[in-house]
């Protein structure tokens, strides 16, 4: 299996973004301890097959970077790109189908995710999935919010939540 990477500038700050098979994998986001998949093991630790990492200087990951700067100037509100979910659980791939689905400029809370996904006692389940979530920003996790209207947690931290939140406005 190979895996591209590159990183990317945003407003935000240097992502790193991986594909496999032309699929979004992971979006690394500034802060996070997220190597680069160069190791013969990159991306394979829960289907035991090995796979490579190869830098892509753009031409391959040139619709997402396309993409991501349009939704970082405003000029996009929804991504139309594959998304690979592969190595996630039937719960959490759930949750994260279900995010794309808040529109862009508005807002949910936890509670009312794990209502959506058929799990209204998985509110906590709901909020590691989202600490998880492989692909934040085209998967918009930033947009669930406490049920008393905070922000919760980010991976990217709150600063970032908050700019990304206050982008959508």
């Amino acid at each position: 299996m190979t895996l591209n990477y590159c990183t990317h500038p945003t407003p935000l700050g240097e992502l790193l973004l991986v594909t496999r098979n032309s699929a979004l994998v992971n979006v690394g986001l500034p802060g996070q301890q997220i190597e680069p998949p160069h190791s013969a093991t990159a991306g394979a630790q829960d289907t035991g097959e090995q796979g490579t990492g190869t830098h892509d200087t753009g031409e391959h990951l040139g619709a997402i970077t396309q993409q991501l700067d349009e939704y970082f100037s405003v000029q996009r509100t929804t991504f139309d790109m594959n998304i690979d979910l592969s190595e996630t659980t039937d719960f959490r791939r759930a949750v994260l189908e279900h995010l794309v689905t808040i529109p862009y400029g508005e807002t949910c809370t936890y509670t009312q995710v794990a209502e959506a996904v058929g799990r209204p006692r998985a509110v906590r389940a709901v909020g590691s999935a989202c600490a998880t979530n492989p692909v934040p920003i085209v998967i918009p996790c930033h947009r669930v919010l406490r049920s008393d209207g905070s922000l919760g947690g980010y991976a990217g931290g709150l600063d970032m939540k908050r700019a990304l939140l206050e982008l959508e406005q």
